[in-house]
Formats: C-alpha cells, structure tokens, sequence
C-alpha cells in the first residue's frame, strides 16, 4: 500500500478546480520535494473543516488554553495561493479519519482511498484495508487552524443559495421546487 506521508508538511491545503458547480475538490500536500493531490467530495471538505475546527476548540478548552493550539487563525497564517501544478489525482478519498497526537501536540488526518465496498454499500467498514492507498498529514495547531478556515471558505464560495429552497443556484437559475417547478 503506497503511504504518502507528510510529518510535518511545508503546505497542506484544501483546494479545487473548475467553476463553481462543476468543481473538483482537492487535498494537497506538499514536502521534501513531493507533491501529493487527492480528490474528494464538496461535504468531504466541509466535514473536514468542522471537525477539526471541533477537534481544535476541544484542545483549547480541556487544556484551559495552555494546549499550542490557537483559539483563532494566527494573523499571517491564512494561504489563498492556488493549489501547486501539477494536480495529479494520487486517489479519491473515502474514508477519512482525525486524531490528536498528545505526546506530539500535532492534529493527524488520515485519508484513505475509496473503496469498491464503500461505494456500493452505505455503510463503511469498520477499519480501512491496508491494501488502500493512505494520505497521512500532521500539522500543528496553528497549521490546522489555517486548514480549516481555508476548507470552510472555499466550501462557502460555491454557488449561492436559492432564496424558497435553500438549493444552489446556478448562472441560469433553477428550476425550484417550492416554487412550483418555475424557473428562479
């Protein structure tokens, strides 16, 4: 199982590419002169961010704020570059999990490789296959903060919301449900 590793990363960030409502969503990791880009969906993205903004406040509050976690995003810290080129999707993330490693005061993200089962079944399995490729990133806790503001800000820059039906609103409008099927 290829295992692309990044402790620490020089930059790991959520990104995509295409206009809004025909993007690709990205993880990129990049360090000692590699470049790791894997693909995933929207509410993927949006799942990461909350949890580890969650994960992030929980770390605060337990230690009574002697944990090196920032309550907020260090000014300076945020990255609105683009995502590096080449953007070659490794995998497409499936399963995808969270830690916070004490000893190291660092936050872990594992993303796992879909899997054929998880795909056809809508119940995952319990522990990810070995035999699946592996992104593994840890980051400290202002690295992460500035992860997950970033993630949260590009999930929110997608198309806006329909006013009647709270369903994204493409260029041309839709055609919205509570309004009878008439085109808004």
């Amino acid at each position: 199982m290829p295992v692309f590793d990044y402790d620490p990363p020089e930059r790991f960030v959520a990104g995509t590419v295409g206009e809004p409502g025909s993007r690709t969503f990205f993880l990129q990791a990049r360090g000692a002169g590699r470049l790791t880009s894997v693909a995933l969906e929207k509410a993927q993205v949006a799942a990461l961010a909350e949890r580890v903004s969650e994960l992030l406040d929980e770390i605060v509050r337990r230690s009574a704020g002697q944990a090196p976690v920032p309550a907020l995003t260090p000014s300076g810290s945020s990255d609105t570059a683009p995502l590096d080129v080449p953007i070659e999707e490794e995998f497409r993330v499936g399963t995808m999990s969270l830690a916070w490693d004490s000893e190291r005061e660092v936050v872990v993200i594992e993303c796992f490789e879909v899997d054929d089962e998880e795909v056809d079944s809508p119940l995952a399995e319990e522990a990810p296959d070995p035999a699946r490729n592996l992104l593994r990133v840890a980051i400290d806790g202002a690295a992460a903060r500035a992860f997950s503001q970033r993630a949260a800000a590009l999930v929110a820059a997608g198309r806006p919301p329909c006013p009647f039906c709270a369903g994204p609103l493409d260029p041309g409008g839709h055609v919205c449900p509570r309004a009878n099927g008439y085109r808004r």
